[in-house]
């Protein structure tokens, strides 16, 4: 939609649809009514990650894209690191239903969004010069290169989320059953990881700005296979606390690199679709990453799940390698 109607409009949208559905789950009566809240309110949330992408790729020069992209994915576990702090504090207070309700603020952030931003230049030309171009979605299988592309990101977007999501939701668990972590003590864990994940996600926009989109992926590949294999074996609580920073260092900060990557691939009439399309195939595949690592866990120890998810990130760099190109400074077209 954004591509087709315009990158604010639909942000907008996308914004208040997450907004009022996680504000009308405090109202919720029972189990249905409430997955269909979070469903709903799931299509927002889904939609704003690659418009946003597409959005600032499109707005900021191309010597400064990664770290403009990297920005956006910042915002994201700022966000996380904020609630991290403030669950603890207002749980006890406003119960469950006074936490969604909470979430109905950002939709006054769509209000200045939209009175505030305008369309990307680029988009508004490409727009002008091309009205009705072709169904974007065709347009990320094109021809054979295009599809080898499409699936190297694919892959790309799916470990990187897989890996997220498999060590953050089991990892608290962890600490609390072995450590005796309490809710506050898991926080803390959590806000000092999410802090190694903001850093790494920072520094990876300025890496890729300087010295490209592949060399810095292979940096943070590497990082992660090591960090997360070298994680399963400490067994001290303050070094788990520090490994943890360090691990969420590489296993998310290269979050900060998939805005830049990927608009750089895609034509402006496919941008925010390939966005959206392929980093939602990723969280897609990573719904099966804490089913994979409590399976694991059980059969074996959860040691050997988060090891195991070293091979992974061996796939991602076979995967950046064979079929991900280049494109660091392109003029978008």
């Amino acid at each position: 939609m954004s591509d087709r109607l315009g990158r604010v409009r639909v942000l907008t949208w996308t914004i208040v649809l997450f907004a009022v559905f996680t504000g009308l789950c405090a109202l919720a009566q029972g189990y249905w009514d409430l997955l269909i809240y979070r469903t709903i309110a799931g299509i927002g949330l889904g939609g704003e990650f690659g418009i946003g992408m597409a959005l600032v790729a499109e707005a900021w020069p191309a010597s400064k894209r990664a770290r403009a992209s990297s920005y956006v994915g910042l915002g994201w576990q700022l966000g996380v690191l904020a609630a991290a702090i403030v669950t603890p504090l207002l749980l006890p207070v406003i119960g469950w239903r006074g936490m969604f309700a909470v979430g109905i603020f950002p939709a006054v952030a769509a209000y200045f969004i939209r009175s505030k931003l305008h369309e990307p230049e680029v988009f508004v030309a490409n727009k002008a010069k091309d009205p009705d171009a072709a169904f974007s979605l065709r347009r990320l299988v094109a021809d054979k290169e295009t599809t080898k592309t499409s699936l190297g990101v694919v892959i790309l977007c799916s470990v990187q989320n897989f890996g997220y999501y498999g060590i953050m939701v089991w990892l608290p668990n962890y600490l609390s059953s072995r450590f005796g972590y309490s809710l506050t003590q898991s926080a803390m864990w959590t806000c000092v990881t999410i802090a190694g994940m903001a850093l790494g996600i920072f520094l990876f926009g300025h890496i890729a700005d300087r010295v490209g989109r592949r060399p810095a992926f292979l940096s943070y590949m590497l990082g992660a296979a090591i960090m997360v294999v070298v994680y399963s074996r400490l067994v001290d609580p303050t070094a788990l606390l520090i490994g943890g920073a360090v691990m969420g260092f590489f296993v998310n900060g290269m979050l900060g690199g998939y805005g830049a990557l990927i608009s750089e691939l895609y034509p402006t009439s496919a941008r925010a679709t390939a966005q959206n399309v392929f980093f939602n195939i990723g969280r897609g595949v990573a719904g099966f990453g804490p089913l994979a690592v409590g399976a694991v866990a059980a059969a074996y120890s959860f040691e050997t799940a988060i090891a195991l998810l070293a091979l992974l990130y061996i796939l991602d760099i076979v995967a950046l390698l064979l079929l991900v190109p280049e494109r660091r400074g392109a003029e978008l077209a």
